[in-house]
């Protein structure tokens, strides 16, 4: 099933995920110039007022861009809204998106079908994350347009399996969208999204490490001196098991190999987390695909960097299946 009309204008199959408190307008609006999606969470506007705000200012400077920049428009942007009965600000961040007609909406923590309904009133669409292939069948049940299977290795809340194995499961059953999230931080890993079954890449934890992101030097720096090693996985500071960069939970006095478990019934999207230090705040979400980063630039450049590798990575790819056709037919397999 072909991609909606909506991403017609991707530079590159990338979404840029909605990140706490780091995306901001400014980050949003350089991913879309670059051409690929821009989402920031509706949470992140506080007051809730500055939602509306943000959207005009995301929706004036993106329609700038395109009069400046005809051959060369902007890509769509998202919103992720958290559907948690702790979040009490729902139903306006809601009406607040259907006043400027968000393109997309990304869900997270619950699939609410009269939301569903709400954004494809107004034109939009809507994508929901998961973990797994039984909430990815509710999702859908409920409306939803499209999936992101949040993989192992994903920063912030992240399951535990496989992305060829998640994949692949709802590939069984689901034959529209995909944004594949789970440690990719490089073009290579984008088109491997591609080769298991995704349409896209969803892409967080590189796009800290720019300038455009709103987020402190040091946790930018964590991001580049960063490695996969340095992930720890936890449920203690939501609720909900996700990944976080080592060095803040030292930072914050804690020992990361020995952090005792969370509770799910005090999580709570107005106060940010469930302990003296917040989630996002103080403990910093990374995911494991932060190797390839190498130092904080401009979105422009990562996303330049991410197109060269990903093309690259696509003739290396394509020059692989060459060799094995000319090795079968050579010793009588015939083609693959």
């Amino acid at each position: 099933m072909a991609l909606p009309p909506i991403f017609d204008r991707l530079r590159l199959p990338v979404i840029g995920s909605p990140l706490f408190i780091v995306s901001g307008p400014e980050l949003v609006i350089a991913q879309c110039k670059a051409g690929v999606v821009g989402s920031f969470p509706a949470l992140n506007a506080r007051p809730q007022s500055l939602l509306d705000e943000w959207l005009h200012q995301i929706t004036e400077e993106l329609a700038a861009w395109d009069r400046a920049n005809p051959d060369r428009l902007s890509a769509p942007y998202a919103v992720n809204q958290i559907v948690h009965k702790s979040n009490d600000r729902l139903l306006d961040d809601i009406a607040t998106c259907e006043k400027w007609k968000v393109p997309i909406t990304i869900t997270s923590l619950g699939a609410r079908e009269e939301l569903n309904q709400a954004v494809h009133g107004w034109g939009g669409i809507t994508l929901h994350d998961i973990i797994d292939d039984r909430f990815a069948r509710k999702a859908i049940e409920k409306g939803a347009d499209g999936l992101i299977p949040v993989a192992a290795g994903a920063g912030g809340h992240a399951g535990r399996q496989s992305p060829f194995a998640l994949v692949q499961e709802i590939r069984e059953w689901f034959d529209g969208p995909i944004a594949l999230s789970g440690a990719i931080g490089h073009g290579r890993s984008v088109l491997a999204a591609q080769a298991c079954g995704a349409d896209l890449a969803y892409i967080g934890s590189a796009f800290i490490a720019t300038t455009e992101a709103n987020a402190e030097d040091t946790y930018k720096n964590g991001i580049v001196e960063g490695r996969a090693g340095d992930i720890v996985y936890s449920n203690l500071f939501t609720g909900v098991h996700g990944n976080y960069l080592r060095q803040s939970i030292v930072a914050a006095g804690m020992d990361p190999d020995n952090l005792p478990e969370g509770d799910l019934k005090t999580m709570n999207f107005g106060s940010g987390g469930n302990t003296k230090v917040k989630a996002w705040k103080d403990i910093w979400g990374s995911g494991q695909g932060i190797g390839p980063v190498s130092a904080v630039r401009p979105v422009a450049e990562f996303v330049a960097e991410l197109e060269a590798q990903y093309l690259a990575a696509r003739r290396e790819l394509e020059a692989k299946v060459r060799l094995i056709v000319l090795k079968n037919s050579v010793i009588g397999f015939g083609h693959i």
